[in-house]
């Protein structure tokens, strides 16, 4: 079994305390205890450093750090080829990448802290390179187009290199807009319009009684509103929208729907993470899931239809790969209940929507 596996270690900076503790996971080690520098830590030490190669995966230093600041984690041995990206080296790690297509909405569904953020810095360029785990030695472009030859993530890359695509994204905390807009609502929207469409968005996301309100005025469901209003005035060539449903109901939901398809071109891409079961059903043309640890690492599946990947996400089994990554699946009861009225026992469903013809 060990030759099919390949292990990562991850240490907190935020936990990893080496001027607080007394090394324990060093002390504790038995490869240390032959010789060998599988953990390397001092008292003046920022982190301490754990060698991937050196460890046995014993987990006495998981147990041994006061902290909880250590965490040894066993993948798939293929998985190791597949690596995207990695800040440290015993940092979080990201393999593969969603796969954006031209005029399609692509979905992505994950739990936070499996890499979505750091995908959403890569798609466009801009923040991060894929480095492939090579943090001491990256990679330059030429060769990272040479990495993904023959995939749709070549033709993807070699546009956003050649073409200089330029990028629009919807954050996915929008309580940080009010540490940055400080006029109001509607002056700052029309600074941003390059498309000349500014008074039509403010109608379907019902913004107009807010125009005149500063950011820190207004709720979460309008701040929300504001920010996919802002990025669909913009120009752009990839439009990225962060879990753009929180704070709204179900019409607002919707709307927001059928404006960012709206923005779907033959030549342009939109991609968006969201949480929503329902509206990416909606809003996707194909899916993309990631599953993982939560601040240790995360991995992308290939795309998948709609219903393919969603199916995919609730079962918390992907049948391509054989591979289940949630040990129980979810599912949804439709509960009844009932009332009695002269003796009679009637059924109502608790929760009924309006149908139209």
């Amino acid at each position: 079994m060990a030759d099919r596996l390949t292990r990562i270690a991850i240490v907190s900076e935020d936990r990893c305390k080496p001027k607080k503790c007394r090394q324990e996971c060093k002390k504790s080690c038995p490869v240390v205890k032959t010789g060998k520098l599988c953990i390397e830590v001092a008292p003046t030490s920022k982190t301490a450093f754990l060698s991937e190669e050196l460890c046995i995966g014993c987990g006495i230093c998981v147990k041994k750090c006061p902290f909880e600041g250590i965490q040894i984690i066993n993948l798939p041995k293929d998985l190791a080829k597949d690596t995207t990206h990695r800040y440290g080296a015993n940092g979080f790690k990201l393999h593969r990448l969603p796969v954006p297509r031209p005029g399609q909405v692509l979905g992505v569904r994950g739990t936070n802290g499996n890499g979505k953020t750091t995908g959403l810095k890569i798609w466009p360029a801009g923040d991060l390179k894929p480095i492939f785990g090579r943090f001491n030695t990256p990679p330059d472009w030429e060769e990272i187009l040479t990495h993904f030859r023959g995939s749709e993530l070549q033709s993807y890359f070699i546009r956003v290199v050649e073409e200089n695509l330029k990028t629009a994204i919807k954050p996915q905390h929008v309580d940080h807009i009010k540490e940055f807009v400080q006029d109001n609502l509607g002056k700052k929207l029309e600074e941003m319009d390059e498309r000349g469409m500014m008074e039509e968005i403010c109608a379907d996301m019902e913004l107009n009684q807010v125009l005149e309100r500063e950011a820190r005025q207004v709720s979460g469901g309008e701040l929300q509103r504001f920010a996919i209003a802002a990025v669909f005035v913009k120009k752009a060539d990839i439009y990225m929208f962060d879990e753009p449903s929180s704070y709204l109901d179900v019409r607002q939901r919707l709307k927001a729907a059928q404006v960012i398809r709206s923005l779907l071109r033959h030549d342009s891409y939109v991609i968006v993470v969201e949480h929503d079961l329902s509206v990416l059903d909606y809003l996707s043309d194909f899916v993309c899931c990631l599953y993982g640890k939560p601040g240790a690492y995360g991995v992308v599946t290939l795309p998948f239809s709609v219903r393919e990947g969603i199916n995919v996400f609730l079962a918390g089994f992907i049948p391509t790969e054989n591979l289940r990554f949630r040990d129980e699946s979810l599912t949804f009861r439709v509960s009844e209940t009932t009332q009695e009225s002269d003796g009679e026992v009637k059924s109502y469903a608790r929760y009924k929507y309006p149908y139209n013809e």
